[in-house]
């Protein structure tokens, strides 16, 4: 998979850190990686984005920005309140490909959620996996919540005829309550695809070298780690002892 796109049900859910955790893995097989963020809100010239973070905790050698505007909104709607082009799709495709004619794997990196608006005429995320035909791994929170966003997104992917590698918890928290306990065995059936992993809570703030050493932990053999969601959820104590 030269390319993979990596969204997630809504803003806030690990996007940036799971892309960072599926670099590292790549970059400790001795891949060559790219990160592309579709487009940066909220930062001002010079402070470093989500791309440039993900490839310093994974040690990926490009990080690339389509397009980056200062308040943190909707790119459609960051873009038209600052009177900047907005980004599109096909722009953010084309960057995909130049990336990937240099690279192993590009991973493009969504701003919010599959279906936020990149610009007035209503392109998104999805446009951006239909042009490159790119399989998409879905970050979602652990919580409550969580299901109902995930099925909704799953849908959406399916609508479009988009390939869902499967399901990643971007932040799962030191002392999980029952319903993220119960969530990991309810999100695979919710996404209709596999848990591709879970992320512990705080990773993003672990020296890099850190970070890249425990990555394959974190990460199912589908994305290169050796984490198994069977194990996973015998651990957390997801599926109760059946009395009697």
């Amino acid at each position: 998979m030269p390319v993979i796109i990596v969204t997630g049900t809504d803003t806030g859910v690990g996007k940036t850190v799971a892309t960072a955790a599926i670099a590292a893995v790549a970059v400790a097989e001795g891949r060559s990686v790219a990160v592309l963020k579709s487009a940066q809100t909220g930062l001002a010239e010079g402070v470093p984005g989500d791309a440039a973070e993900a490839a310093r905790l994974s040690g990926a050698g490009t990080a690339v920005e389509v397009a980056r505007f200062p308040e943190p909104l909707a790119p459609a709607t960051a873009a038209r309140r600052a009177g900047m082009p907005p980004v599109r799709p096909a722009k953010v495709a084309e960057a995909a490909r130049r990336l990937s004619s240099r690279h192993d794997l590009v991973l493009v990196e969504g701003a919010g959620g599959l279906l936020v608006r990149f610009d007035d005429s209503g392109g998104q995320l999805a446009d951006v996996a239909r042009l490159l035909a790119a399989p998409v791994v879905l970050v979602a929170a652990a919580a409550l919540g969580t299901l109902n966003a995930t099925a909704l997104t799953a849908e959406a992917l399916s609508a479009r005829g988009l390939d869902c590698l499967g399901v990643l918890i971007g932040s799962w928290p030191a002392r999980p309550c029952l319903a993220s306990r119960c969530n990991v065995t309810d999100l695979p059936a919710a996404a209709g695809a596999p848990l591709l992993g879970a992320i512990p809570e705080g990773s993003a703030a672990l020296p890099p070298p850190v970070f890249r050493e425990r990555s394959p932990r974190w990460l199912a053999p589908r994305l290169g780690g050796g984490w198994e969601a069977e194990c996973f959820a015998a651990s957390v104590g997801s599926v109760p002892e059946v009395n009697g």
